[in-house]
């Protein structure tokens, strides 16, 4: 198994939810009052059978016109038109973008030859477009590609499983790729970044901040004990990382 964390930079995010790309060499946090900074790390798993993609960023493009998830995974030695299968967390904008891309004025599925999988109430919730945290054209562009609806918690194919969480918000789900000697969990916005594990704090942007803190502390016991390799999707350091507990405490090192 080969893990590929596709990092597409810094933003800053303030009351109207757009991301403004924020370099920390160059750019001050000072000019940007009241904004959230974030990085974005969409992830690609290459197993035996499957190209996989783990969330897909925020779908924005380069200085060619090329969509940035599509250039990273070029760049990772692989073509977009490989990935089979796509697994979604969530389908909050910042994760949910690169699901499709604009081609000559208009939406299209970004990975055509792929199979979705995604909530089906975290569909039917982004689809009715009612919170600004999703974009329903999205969803509706998508409308054409292969999608497996899934619900609850359950086993997707060999080596792979899906659990409904539920904390960053209703219909968030996390994921256990377990093949090939290898354990990797991705926790979305859950588990987003090491210093969650290692300062427990209860997070406002989280829809049930103390189901996720809880969640967050069974994620990183089940980690260490198991080995598993855990993918942070909004790390500035390092996006993938080996938990290990200190006594009471978690510690992250990145992987090797």
């Amino acid at each position: 198994m080969e893990i590929f964390a596709l990092g597409e930079g810094s933003y800053s995010v303030d009351a109207t939810k757009k991301f403004i790309p924020f370099d920390p060499q160059t750019d001050s946090v000072k000019d940007r009052p009241g904004s959230l900074f974030i990085h974005v790390n969409p992830f690609l798993i290459k197993t035996d059978n499957d190209l996989i993609v783990l969330d897909t960023g925020l779908g924005f493009k380069d200085t060619r016109d090329e969509l940035l998830l599509h250039q990273n995974i070029r760049n990772a030695g692989f073509d977009p038109d490989e990935v089979s299968l796509v697994l979604m967390s969530h389908l909050h904008y910042d994760h949910s973008g690169g699901l499709v891309v604009e081609r000559n004025g208009k939406l299209e599925p970004s990975f055509p030859q792929a199979r979705h999988v995604i909530q089906r109430q975290e569909w039917e919730t982004g689809l009715a477009g009612r919170s600004s945290s999703y974009h329903k054209e999205i969803f509706e562009a998508l409308r054409s590609a292969d999608i497996t609806f899934v619900e609850g918690s359950g086993q997707l194919q060999r080596g792979i499983s899906y659990e409904l969480s539920g904390g960053h918000c209703p219909y968030h789900q996390v994921f256990r790729i377990d093949m090939e000697g290898e354990k990797v969990f991705f926790g979305g916005d859950e588990l987003p970044e090491p210093e969650q594990l290692i300062r427990k704090f209860i997070a406002k942007y989280d829809m049930d901040g103390r189901k996720a803190m809880q969640l967050r502390e069974e994620y990183g016991k089940q980690a260490a004990s198991e080995g598993w390799l855990c993918l942070f999707y909004h790390s500035k350091s390092f996006a993938i990382g080996k938990v290990l507990r200190d006594g009471d405490h978690f510690k992250v090192e990145p992987a090797q």
